[in-house]
């Protein structure tokens, strides 16, 4: 029950914590594209963390916002719309495998929180709900541009999931499964069979169809500032908004981590398969904590150098040069433990609980990577027109995917 509820707890405070570090990344993203600072103003007790604060300022400006719901609204539906689209995010991650299986007292021990057979259906079954949140919060809002908005949403989800869904069918067709874990572990450890590098066309398309079901730029037709004010949560304040905000970035991790899973080996760290890791487990940990020892002082020590580079007369100022600092000095210790150390001697379960670790790290960073790609694409990309989505999405992805399944077939019974 104890392992059961780990998998379940893991995977939903991954999400919700990554949830306030990519809306600063944004931000410092988009000031960074458009050549400007960014938040860099709230603080507890003078420490700003390059504007990291301001994420937390708006959990506390959100929750002590003052909970407004219009006179005209249907009070039920109304309420309930943030909530599916919050729940909708946070289910899809059940069946995403993080890491390699355990093997634990003889038992497998399978590191998601629900390990399906048909995995990836579930994904598009769930996923395919989240529609109904936005469609409900425009309806139940009894306002024009709010029902426009949802309109658009369920016009934009018909679009893509099309193309989605056939897009993967040629990735089940050569994994000969549904189920991610075997989706990832038939990729394997060398980066040239994984599925971007076996079937580019399909992740094109499936990644392009992500966009569009995220409802970001530049897909954000149900929100449309210029055109509908804010689309479907024209009507929504304080927490029932933040609801929405925090699933958008929700499916942004969701989505980086299905196409993760599907086209760039998931967990797989690129030539250490999980047998080799859990053997050499006392070396890699040793070796791991001494890179991670190095970067901490290379960070430092650039971000010390960088110190006077922009002077704000302000405990700023100051702030760099006591992380500058800290990072050489966390750096530095823990490279003296470790050269003091002999490689690790690491029993069976500690040495798959390290490789756990070590895969789940890897994974990590690889949707942190595609969660950056989110936001560049945003602010890089001009929202499309109404008519210019549809027919991307019905002229070119779905004639496309098609002959993307017609081709892999073909080569599937050619290799048979």
């Amino acid at each position: 029950m104890l392992l059961a509820i780990i998998k379940i707890l893991v995977p939903f405070a991954a999400i919700m914590s990554t949830i306030p570090f990519l809306i600063w990344l944004e931000r410092k993203g988009a000031a960074y594209i458009q050549d400007r600072r960014g938040p860099n103003r709230a603080s507890i007790a003078g420490f700003r963390l390059g504007g990291l604060i301001h994420s937390f300022a708006d959990v506390v400006k959100l929750l002590t916002k003052e909970d407004i719901t219009p006179a005209h609204v249907n009070r039920i539906f109304y309420t309930m719309a943030p909530m599916i689209t919050m729940a909708v995010a946070c289910m899809t991650f059940a069946v995403i495998p993080f890491a390699d299986t355990l093997n634990v007292n003889g038992k497998a021990f399978t590191m998601q929180a629900a390990d399906l057979n048909i995995g990836l259906l579930y994904i598009f079954a769930i996923g395919s709900l989240s529609v109904y949140g936005v469609m409900l919060a425009g309806w139940a809002s009894n306002n024009k541009y709010a029902l426009l908005g949802g309109l658009r949403s369920s016009a934009q989800m018909i679009s893509y999931e099309i193309s989605m869904g056939l897009s993967v069918v040629s990735v089940v067709l050569f994994s000969g499964t549904f189920e991610l874990s075997g989706i990832i572990a038939e990729q394997g450890v060398k980066p040239w069979h994984w599925n971007i590098i076996l079937q580019p066309f399909a992740a094109l398309t499936f990644i392009t169809a992500v966009f569009a079901e995220t409802s970001r730029l530049p897909f954000d037709l149900p929100e449309g500032e210029a055109e509908i004010v804010a689309g479907f949560h024209v009507e929504y304040s304080s927490m029932k908004f933040a609801l929405f905000f925090m699933a958008e970035y929700a499916h942004i991790v969701i989505g980086s981590a299905i196409i993760v899973a599907l086209f760039f080996g998931g967990w797989q760290i690129p030539f250490a398969s999980t047998t080799w890791l859990r053997t050499h487990a006392g070396s890699v940990l040793y070796f791991v904590l001494l890179a991670t020892a190095v970067a901490f002082i290379a960070l430092g020590w650039h971000l010390y150098k960088r110190r006077t580079k922009i002077k704000w007369g302000d405990s700023r100022d100051r702030e760099k040069a006591r992380l500058a600092i800290l990072l050489i000095l966390s750096g530095m210790a823990l490279a003296i433990f470790v050269v003091t150390q002999t490689p690790f001697a690491l029993s069976q379960l500690q040495a798959q609980i390290m490789v756990a670790v070590l895969q789940f790290s890897t994974y990590f960073i690889k949707i942190l990577i595609f969660c950056w790609v989110f936001i560049w694409i945003r602010w890089t990309l001009p929202r499309f027109r109404y008519d210019q989505v549809m027919r991307l999405g019905w002229k070119l992805m779905l004639p496309a995917a098609l002959a993307n399944v017609f081709i892999y077939a073909a080569i599937k019974l050619l290799l048979r």
